[in-house]
């Protein structure tokens, strides 16, 4: 059950905490601009009901509080934008490194459509809403101050300018309330479009191919959901407008209350109502540009119920994850095993729960291991589990007889390289090195892509190629992380017969006489006997046979 997420006053004080001397201070500044605005209004007045009109005195304090006003209103808004964009600066740290060293069963199950929306548009709505605190607190100051200026006038008018604004304030709130419920609709509506944004992309040839599909995306998944997200800020700017204009009624509404309220009180001096029109008119300005914010308040509140829940559901990192590098405590492979391993998988509605094991496995230096089964029987489930990935419910991995603990994990899996059916192919092969090996142009050449890509600066010129050609891409970045044991889940799959045949007999027998240890996730049956043992899996029960004589080459 995912927890209630902290108020916005909450967050923004954990957020502000590490730079609560510069919030002072801007604080303190916008106060200071805020009461300069009022003595400033005071002077206007005191200068325009003077019997001998303004002298130099009142000249001098003007263009005093004037300097003052403008310098305070200035270095408070400096001093927000530069502790605003540190905070979502930090927060964006905050969250990816949160992300980073997750277990990456959390994150399989956290859709990348709702993942991206959270790091990008509620962090920056965040960042908008921080730029706003200064001119916030500037226009309450400037707003405290009027109605102690017009105390001191007259309090019967105050009283009356008080009921007017708890008026507004009542309808500001409601608006508030129901334009909030809108604007969340409409952020939930992103999400689904964030996902339909993705399918554009990553099933552009099947939308080219599938009509009906083509067309149910365009006119019903798209159209739908920036229609809903259309109509819901729609109706939340509606409401936010109607509120705003009521509020603006009010304020020529209590002018006209004060005139009249003169005509039945004779006495009351003109300097009296001439400063009430002008405080009034003047502060409309203030309070108008706090009911603008209330939009802005309402997103930065659903954006940090998002991001709360991004930080909740990643709260549990990996113990020992190490995030910075370092030498391995441990780097050579004499024997990799798998005791009594278990993995369940969560329960789905309307399906059998799946588990794996319990598994049983040596893995010994320089083997060939072909890891072979129908689809869905759990050989990449096995994979995850071999390289430490997914935590099994039962038993343990032990590496050279000893066990693997939560402390040895993170050395543990830098003794693999990994070819992932869904890996990502990053343009460094060796990130933080301008300079590769020479054999790093002699493998783009015997994988026959060295006419597509070349390296320049410790990265390759170009990613964008074919889905054989890119896992060749990829095995070259196996090769150069020179690490003892290589992990292939299908990569044959995707190449023509010939290179099928170079994978198998030429480069996987070359890698075992260099020592490597290589585990191939293969349904090329042909090449089975080239393994040193097989692993087969059936609805998550192995299977293992081993190959006396390996059908390797000499």
């Amino acid at each position: 059950m995912t927890p209630k997420p902290p108020s916005l006053a909450q967050e923004t004080l954990r957020l502000l905490k590490p730079f609560w001397s510069l919030v002072a201070l801007s604080a303190a500044l916008g106060v200071i601009s805020g009461l300069s605005v009022t003595a400033l209004l005071a002077t206007i007045n005191r200068a325009m009901n003077s019997a001998t009109g303004p002298g130099t005195d009142i000249a001098l304090l003007f263009a005093g509080l004037c300097l003052l006003t403008l310098a305070c209103s200035t270095a408070s808004n400096l001093l927000t934008n530069y502790v605003g964009q540190n905070v979502v600066a930090r927060l964006r740290r905050e969250l990816s490194a949160k992300v980073l060293v997750a277990p990456i069963a959390q994150l399989e199950r956290y859709r990348a459509h709702r993942l991206i929306p959270v790091l990008l548009n509620d962090v920056s709505t965040l960042s908008t809403f921080a730029l706003s605190v200064a001119p916030m607190v500037i226009a309450f100051t400037v707003t405290l101050g009027c109605l102690a200026y017009l105390a001191l006038l007259s309090w019967q008018i105050l009283l009356i300018t008080l009921l007017t604004v708890v008026i507004g304030t009542g309808a500001q709130f409601l608006a508030h309330r129901y334009g909030m419920h809108n604007i969340l609709k409409a952020r939930n509506a992103e999400d689904d479009l964030q996902k339909h944004y993705q399918a554009l992309s990553g099933g552009a040839k099947e939308l080219r191919i599938q009509r009906r599909r083509r067309q149910h995306m365009h006119d019903q998944a798209i159209h739908g959901a920036t229609e809903r997200i259309c109509q819901a800020n729609i109706r939340a700017a509606n409401i936010f407008v109607s509120a705003e204009t009521f509020g603006s009624m009010l304020f020529f509404a209590v002018i006209g209350v004060a005139i009249a309220f003169q005509a039945f009180w004779p006495s009351t001096e003109r300097s009296v109502l001439g400063g009430f029109v002008l405080v009034m008119l003047y502060m409309k300005g203030p309070l108008e540009q706090l009911i603008t914010n209330l939009p802005a308040i309402s997103r930065a509140q659903i954006a940090l119920r998002r991001i709360a829940e991004l930080s909740h559901r990643f709260s549990s990192p990996e113990p020992h994850l190490l995030v910075s590098d370092r030498i391995p405590s441990v780097t050579q492979v004499r024997s990799i095993e798998l005791h009594q391993l278990r993995y369940d998988y969560p329960p789905v509605e309307g399906s059998q729960p799946f588990h794996l094991g319990p598994v049983d496995l040596t893995i010994k230096q320089g083997d060939i291991v072909f890891i072979v089964g129908e689809n869905g029987c759990g050989k990449t489930t096995l994979i995850k589990l071999l390289l430490g990935l997914y935590t099994p419910q039962q038993g343990e991995v032990r590496l050279n007889g000893e066990p693997v603990t939560a402390e040895r994990l993170d050395d543990y899996r830098q003794l693999f390289t990994t070819i992932f059916a869904d890996y990502y192919l990053f343009d460094e092969p060796l990130p933080g090195q301008a300079e590769l090996p020479p054999e790093a142009s002699k493998y783009l050449e015997r994988l026959d892509i060295a006419h597509k890509v070349s390296i320049r600066d410790g990265s390759f010129t170009t990613t964008d190629l074919s889905t054989g050609q890119r896992k060749r891409l990829a095995l070259i970045n196996a090769w150069l992380d020179q690490r003892p044991v290589l992990v292939f889940d299908e990569w044959a799959a995707d190449q023509d017969p010939a290179f099928r045949r170079v994978f198998y007999t030429e480069l996987l027998p070359e890698l075992k006489q260099q020592g490597k240890t290589l585990i191939v996730i293969s349904h090329d049956d042909r090449y089975f006997p080239i393994a040193d043992q097989l692993v087969r899996l059936h609805a998550g029960q192995i299977m293992v046979e081993h190959n006396p004589r390996s059908a390797l080459p000499a």
